[in-house]
């Protein structure tokens, strides 16, 4: 059994796009796949679209199992400060671990809310959760544009401890995007700029499942 936690360096990077085409990518590849998206928060037009039910229909399971039911939160806050917003009981991480159902085998991808330091329940944020699942190693969904290096820098040093695996989002080859790339590897991270590519490098770096 292998977790991967999907995070991105901010909200609105695409975590979920890729998480998506990262479940369908390693499916050809012979993994059983799950995922998990401890809670979200969403503006009530996005029902129908929400990160549990996009994650779902990749995976074939239930959005209510992907996300538990109490934990969608229709207001676009952070999930601790939605529930507060709400009229909702607080929660915590341990919480969110005890209702995070994790099967014995293949892997399961869980999506964080926000950027790293993005409170994800009233004690703590999207690292906190990460270190507190144990996660094998952490896929970081960056915008490929303007700003990129220090979001990345940021969001790595935030995650210290984990094996990070970086992805450039919205990948064009400009040459902006080109120099991002290569400054950050010369760096030393580890970038990729597409979800096949990031799948090829998981299922080298995967132990057999």
């Amino acid at each position: 059994m292998t977790t991967l936690f999907v995070a991105g360096t901010g909200t609105e990077v695409g975590k979920t796009w890729v998480a998506g085409r990262l479940i369908a990518a390693l499916g050809t590849r012979g993994y059983p796949v799950r995922a998990r998206k401890p809670a979200q928060s969403f503006d009530p037009v996005e029902l129908g679209s929400t990160d549990a039910e996009l994650l779902a229909r990749a995976t074939g399971e239930a959005p209510t199992t992907v996300c538990p039911e109490h934990r969608w939160y229709a207001t676009p806050m952070a999930p601790p400060m939605a529930a507060a917003a709400l009229g909702r009981p607080e929660f915590t991480i341990a919480t969110l671990i005890a209702e995070i159902v994790i099967p014995t085998d293949g892997i399961t991808i869980v999506e964080g809310a926000g950027g790293p330091r993005s409170p994800i329940a009233t004690d703590g944020d999207n690292v906190d959760l990460a270190r507190a699942l144990r996660a094998s190693l952490v896929v970081l969904v960056a915008d490929a544009g303007l700003g990129t290096i220090n979001a990345v820098e940021l969001s790595v040093a935030a995650f210290g401890g984990f094996e990070t695996l970086v992805v450039l989002n919205r990948w064009t080859n400009a040459d902006l995007h080109r120099r991002n790339a290569q400054w950050l590897r010369e760096a030393g991270h580890r970038v990729v700029t597409a979800v096949e590519d990031l799948a090829v490098a998981l299922d080298a770096r995967l132990s057999p499942l």
